[in-house]
């Protein structure tokens, strides 16, 4: 059988438009500290997603909520909740 050639091979390299690492690029565009809550906007459709501190794993960079702030470009990946459509990991790129 013959080896497929490079325009049949699946591509291995993501979309970095739409990705930043394995996860999807968005912008924390909310933060409430009280309530250790926020909102992350993602790059490609503009959809905000909420995300609740103490239900979000980090990956990367280790962190806190303090050191998160608004505007801050974000890898991330969601869940099914009970409430709907929520973010459940954050990655800080270095």
């Amino acid at each position: 059988m013959d080896e497929p050639t490079t325009s049949e091979a699946p591509s291995e390299q993501l979309d970095t438009d739409r990705f930043l690492g394995r996860f999807y690029r968005g912008t924390i565009i909310k933060l409430r500290r009280g309530t250790q809550t926020g909102i992350i906007r993602s790059a490609v459709t503009r959809r905000d997603i909420p995300f609740d501190f103490q239900h979000v794993r980090f990956v990367g960079a280790q962190a806190r909520f303090d050191d998160l702030r608004e505007s801050m470009a974000v890898g991330y990946d969601v869940s099914w909740t009970t409430k709907g459509l929520c973010v459940s990991v954050i990655f800080i790129p270095e």
